[in-house]
C-alpha cells in the first residue's frame, strides 16, 4: 500500500527544488548579463557645462568639443561621431578614433557649418555615436533668422 502523504510531500519537495533550481539559473543570467553591459559601456562623457540652446543662423560656423573618460578596467578604442539631428536638417561630423586607457580622459573637437536650408525656428539636438551605441547630450542648435533689420535714419517734415 503506498501512502499519499508521502508521495504528495516527496511532489512537494522536487517542485521546490525545481523553483529553486530555476531561481538560481535567472539570477546568473542577470549577473553575466550586467556584467557584459558594464564592461560594454565603460566610456562615459564629461559635463563641463550646463545644459545649453546656441542660436545660429543658416551657414554659420560651430564648434564641438566633448571630453571622453575610460571608466572601465582595460584599454579601450572607440569610433565616436557627432550629429546634430532636427527633422528639418541634420549635420553630421567626421568619425574619430579614440584609444584610451583606463581612467584616461581626452577631448575630441569637431567644426561644423550649420546647412544653409536649415529652416529657421529649428532646433537641432547634438548626439554621439561611438561603436554600436548612441548618447543625446543636452546640447541644441536653435537656427535663427540670419538678416537683421535695423534702421539707418528717418525724417519726420
Amino acid at each position: 500500500m503506498i501512502n499519499e502523504s508521502k508521495v504528495g510531500g516527496v511532489e512537494r519537495r522536487m517542485a521546490k527544488k525545481y523553483a529553486l533550481l530555476f531561481l538560481v539559473a535567472v539570477l546568473v543570467v542577470v549577473v553575466v548579463n550586467l556584467s557584459m553591459t558594464d564592461a560594454g559601456n565603460s566610456l562615459v562623457f564629461a559635463h563641463n557645462q550646463q545644459d545649453c540652446v546656441v542660436d545660429k543662423a543658416a551657414g554659420d560656423d560651430f564648434t564641438v568639443k566633448i571630453t571622453f573618460k575610460n571608466t572601465g578596467k582595460t584599454e579601450g578604442t572607440w569610433s565616436v561621431n557627432i550629429a546634430f539631428e532636427d527633422s528639418s536638417w541634420s549635420q553630421v561630423g567626421t568619425p574619430q578614433n579614440l584609444t584610451l586607457m583606463p581612467g584616461q580622459t581626452e577631448t575630441l573637437v569637431w567644426d561644423g557649418v550649420v546647412p544653409a536650408n536649415a529652416t529657421v525656428g529649428s532646433v537641432a539636438r547634438l548626439v554621439v555615436y561611438y561603436d554600436d551605441s548612441c548618447k543625446a547630450l543636452d546640447w541644441w542648435i536653435r537656427v535663427v533668422p540670419g538678416a537683421e533689420l535695423s534702421i539707418k535714419s528717418s525724417i519726420v517734415e
